[in-house]
């Protein structure tokens, strides 16, 4: 049986985004995956980084019906609030978000720790540099998340052409 997938966003946060390398590029992506995620009937958790200095997640990235997880702790394992948020370990976790080279890099440390399968959406992080993003990348992956991107995740939701959302998901896509 194949395990169940969770979105995990990190620190989508309004006064963040504007210094992200190619800011625009990684938003739209992980509004994306949001979006495909809540049509696939899939958890999205999602972390917001001392939202008192930083902001709330942009405006039109996630809803309600999302888990919203406040921290102060860059690797967010280290908050007990998201923690009790996480499913079993059996599940696959996706994960997205800034800063690829802080929150996201020692996120998924913690998460690989914890024993989850991780994988790193490439295309939907983002750091202030490109160096800082392809350093924590690398780093991510010796540590033993698995790389992949926005496109490879939502079809790897779907499974199939057969399935009865994949218009819709290829909607988002395209």
């Amino acid at each position: 049986m194949k395990p169940d997938p969770v979105l995990v966003v990190i620190d989508m946060q309004a006064k963040l985004m504007p210094h992200i390398d190619t800011g625009a590029a990684v938003l739209k992506r992980c509004v994306t995956l949001v979006k495909a995620a809540d049509l696939l009937d899939i958890p999205v958790l999602v972390t917001e980084q001392n939202p008192r200095g930083l902001g709330r997640s942009v405006a039109g990235l996630i809803s309600e019906r999302h888990r919203v997880i406040e921290k102060d702790t860059f690797d967010a394992t280290l908050c007990p609030d998201f923690v009790a948020a996480l499913p079993s370990n059996d599940s696959v976790l996706f994960v997205a978000g800034c800063e690829a080279h802080v929150c996201v890099l020692l996120t998924v440390s913690g998460l690989l720790k914890l024993g989850y399968t991780v994988e790193l959406i490439a295309d939907a992080v983002g750091s202030r540099t490109p160096e800082n993003k392809a350093i924590a990348l690398a780093r991510a992956q010796r540590e033993g998340a698995l790389p992949t991107t926005t496109e490879s995740t939502i079809f790897g939701w779907l499974g199939s052409c057969r399935h009865p959302r994949f218009r819709d998901a290829l909607a988002l896509i395209k």
